[in-house]
């Protein structure tokens, strides 16, 4: 039995030799003979995304529109009117504070509640704008 073992390796090691040996050598791909033809006559028109190219407003704030999906006195979390996966959450400056908290005082804003906010670049909450929904 033991030899028998020995033998299968043998002849094992012997077909994987003689594969290695017999294979063909790489070889790089044949050039393309043909050259490639380009129209650059038409120009190519990308569009841009809504969601990435945000217009800037004259004071340095950006706009961003959505609804309200949680607001408290220190921020404010917003879901893209553009995109339903898009959220994103603006803590509030001292003055954005003082206005949210007015509107707390008198119910504040629900789940859903159209909003736009202006941002700076430190991605604060300058200023709002929205109307919150009325208590049922």
């Amino acid at each position: 039995m033991k030899r028998q073992i020995q033998f299968a390796g043998l002849l094992a090691t012997g077909v994987l030799a003689l594969g290695s040996f017999t294979a063909p050598k790489a070889a790089a791909q044949d050039p393309i003979l043909t050259p490639i033809l380009v129209n650059t006559a038409a120009p190519i028109v990308v569009g841009a995304v809504e969601a990435l190219v945000k217009p800037r407003q004259p004071n340095g704030t950006v706009k961003y529109e959505g609804y309200v999906m949680h607001a408290n006195g220190v921020q404010v979390t917003v879901r893209s009117k553009n995109s339903e996966t898009s959220l994103q959450t603006f803590p509030l400056t001292g003055e954005a504070a003082t206005k949210m908290q007015k509107y707390i005082d008198q119910g504040g804003f629900k789940y859903g509640d159209k909003i736009t906010i202006y941002y700076n670049s430190r991605f604060q909450a300058v200023k709002f704008r929205g109307k919150p929904s009325q208590n049922p």
